[in-house]
């Protein structure tokens, strides 16, 4: 088999799509397969107010692109807005996480270097829906390089209610 990649294109909603623990599925545009094991890029429409709990990658590199919706990024120790056009670069090793704060679906576009996490992730969706839970999204991360360290950004870092006046 050879490993020389090809182009190729998708229309939009194309792709290899599968639930997460966020509740909004994911899609792969881009897997190790089709490119050669260089990387993946999926998207993700995270439901309001959801996210990813807080992990890291120990051999993957991550870049976040926010294309629609009010995101919030996590980022070490460090909690900054993220609103459309936002960009974050997240090297292996560095704890990360982020959360949907609008009210509405957002739209993320996720690229991870090299490839390998969709196995993860094809893993996860395979469970039955009632075992989709925190404890098996734990439970998997570590045989594909990811270690998750604490809960979602809503809980660890919730937002305050406003003050009524």
């Amino acid at each position: 088999m050879s490993t020389q990649t090809q182009p190729f294109t998708l229309q939009p909603g194309a792709g290899k799509r599968v639930p997460t623990l966020i509740g909004g599925p994911i899609t792969f545009k881009l897997t190790g397969e089709t490119s050669g094991g260089s990387m993946i890029m999926l998207e993700s429409r995270p439901p309001a107010g959801q996210g990813p709990p807080l992990h890291l990658h120990q051999d993957q590199d991550e870049w976040l692109y926010v294309l629609d919706g009010e995101m919030r990024f996590r980022v070490d120790d460090d909690v900054v807005p993220a609103p459309p056009g936002s960009f974050v670069f997240i090297p292996s090793g560095v704890p990360h996480c982020w959360q949907n704060v609008d009210s509405r679906q957002g739209l993320l576009i996720c690229v991870i270097a090299p490839a390998g996490l969709e196995r993860f992730f094809e893993r996860f969706a395979a469970l039955p829906e009632t075992e989709r839970n925190p404890e098996s999204f734990r439970a998997l991360g570590p045989e594909e390089g990811m270690l998750v360290l604490g809960p979602p950004l809503a809980q660890s870092h919730p937002i305050p209610e406003p003050a009524n006046a």
